[in-house]
């Protein structure tokens, strides 16, 4: 995995997880108490997160944090068929 690639990977699966939910990017950078163009900068894999900021994020969206971590891009919310 290439430097930047894990970011990209945390990054879209955040993004498919909120959409998912149908959130807005300014909603979940609410919820989570950030500006929207912080959220803007995690998704496009600009942002290098810390591990409690991953955790917050996994947390707020309902989701386990290795899930925003895992490779495969998320075809479903959990419990979802």
């Amino acid at each position: 995995m290439a430097v930047g690639d894990l970011q990209k990977t945390v990054g879209r699966n955040l993004r498919a997880y909120r959409l998912e939910r149908g959130l807005s990017q300014e909603a979940f950078a609410d919820q989570l108490g950030v500006h929207r163009t912080y959220m803007g900068g995690v998704e496009r894999g600009e942002r290098n997160l810390t591990l409690k900021s991953l955790e917050k994020m996994a947390e707020q969206i309902g989701v386990e944090a290795r899930e925003l971590l895992e490779v495969e891009a998320p075809t479903s919310a959990p419990g979802k068929s």
